[in-house]
């Protein structure tokens, strides 16, 4: 979330309110469900879809799959609008109840709260979820995941070749030794994306949640008074982004949001790494770059012999019980992850498969020890929420790249964190080993 926590509090009020009202005026017509073989009647009229992928909206993909869908629904019609801080955007539409017809689901949303802002998926779109914990309450889902992601250094071959690096760094050692060639032959090493905030969430808790081969690494965070040290995954993971930054292996303009830019940068060898999901490398792709000229490699964070790298889900998808055409949005769901090319840009959901990218391939080849996520669980949510600490935005990260005293600076996380378990047991909120179900 890119907020500040004072904003936040007003926010996580508005959306608890938001979902005490009746909804009778959104009542959909009795008509087969999609997905069960049935020939839907009366799908017609028009729905939203909210979106991250501004840049799909922006080229037409988005458009062609809307097109793809009226031939088979001719009275249908989808719509998008694409939110550019969609962390933080989408609490704020949801607590207005603006939140379109289809969206993406907020990723620190307690599980017993989808209720009040989605509609549960039909048992048939439900059925056809990989990661089972996640966005689920009461038996019933509310939200399907749009494909698989790893996250690992994204690099252009071209740039590599330069710079006179000739394979892949696989300790961490080789990975600061080929920084430094790439810097010298006048290439950016690695593109941080350090103004832009969100991207920074790969340096901590991403980073801290896979490894240690542990995916509750996060969540067991809420037995512990005192979880940030110099000396444990938290310290370790912030002291090698402080190094990059200190070395001078970052792009030099750190306060500015160029997001965009850094992707033309690293598809022309301007840039040399990301340090990113998988999901990243079509857009690579997409701002100009051969394919062949794209590798990824798991992230070696130590110099041990293999490392961890995580298998998770990327944003969820559902439909918002604020919908007046439900039936229309759920028919859209199916369509958007089972017949449009928009999941060949993740890994496949089944292991069997060929991946559709050979960077995929190329990443699987070290064979790095894949650690398959866990939902967050509510307890550690809500331990979030009254530290103020923002883990789905970045911005905690990017105070601590710049402190001056990182140790004083792990003194004052850890000191929230205290405070607001102390006032979690006081209030009686479930621990983590209580709250499973997402």
């Amino acid at each position: 979330m890119k907020l500040r926590w004072p904003m936040l509090t007003i926010l996580v009020l508005l959306l608890m309110s938001a979902g005490c009202d009746s909804r009778s005026n959104n009542q959909v017509l009795p008509s087969p469900p999609p997905g069960t073989g049935g020939s839907p009647s009366g799908l017609s009229g028009t729905i939203v879809m909210l979106t991250n992928r501004i840049d799909l909206i922006e080229d037409g993909t988005f458009q062609s799959y809307a097109d793809e869908f009226t031939k088979k629904y001719p009275e249908a019609h989808v719509e998008f609008e694409g939110l550019s801080n969609y962390a933080t955007d989408i609490l704020v539409r949801l607590s207005t109840k603006d939140a379109g017809d289809v969206l993406l689901l907020p990723v620190n949303l307690p599980a017993k709260e989808l209720k009040l802002f989605f509609e549960p998926l039909t048992p048939e779109l439900a059925a056809q979820e990989k990661f089972t914990t996640f966005n689920i309450y009461d038996g019933k889902r509310y939200g399907l995941s749009t494909g698989s992601t790893t996250s690992g250094i994204v690099y252009n071959k071209q740039a590599f070749k330069k710079a006179g690096i000739e394979r892949v760094p696989q300790t961490l050692d080789e990975f600061y030794a080929a920084s430094a060639k790439l810097k010298q032959a006048g290439i950016i090493p690695l593109y941080m994306n350090y103004g832009a905030v969100w991207p920074l969430r790969e340096w901590g808790n991403n980073l801290v949640n896979y490894m240690t081969g542990n995916p509750d690494y996060l969540n067991n965070m809420v037995q512990e008074n005192n979880p940030w040290k110099i000396d444990n995954e938290w310290g370790q993971a912030i002291a090698i982004a402080r190094t990059m930054v200190a070395k001078g292996y970052v792009e030099d303009q750190l306060f500015s949001n160029n997001w965009e830019i850094s992707k033309t940068k690293l598809a022309q060898g301007e840039a040399g790494m990301y340090l990113q999901g998988n999901w990243t490398i079509r857009q690579i792709l997409d701002a100009g770059a051969k394919s062949e000229d794209i590798g990824f490699f798991p992230f070696p964070y130590d110099n041990k012999p293999t490392h961890y790298a995580a298998l998770n889900p990327d944003w969820f998808i559902g439909v918002s019980k604020f919908s007046k055409n439900k039936e229309l949005a759920m028919a859209w769901v199916e369509y958007f992850l089972k017949k449009t090319s928009y999941t060949a840009n993740f890994l496949p959901s089944d292991s069997s498969e060929e991946p559709a990218l050979p960077q995929y391939s190329e990443f699987l080849s070290y064979h790095p020890k894949l650690v398959e996520a866990t939902v967050q669980t509510d307890a550690f949510i809500d331990m979030a929420n009254r530290a103020k600490l923002s883990f789905w935005s970045g911005d905690y990260i990017q105070e601590l790249l710049a402190a001056p005293d990182l140790q004083k600076s792990f003194d004052e996380l850890n000191e929230k964190w205290k405070e607001a378990r102390e006032g979690q047991q006081a209030s009686s909120v479930p621990q983590a080993s209580a709250v499973q179900s997402r």
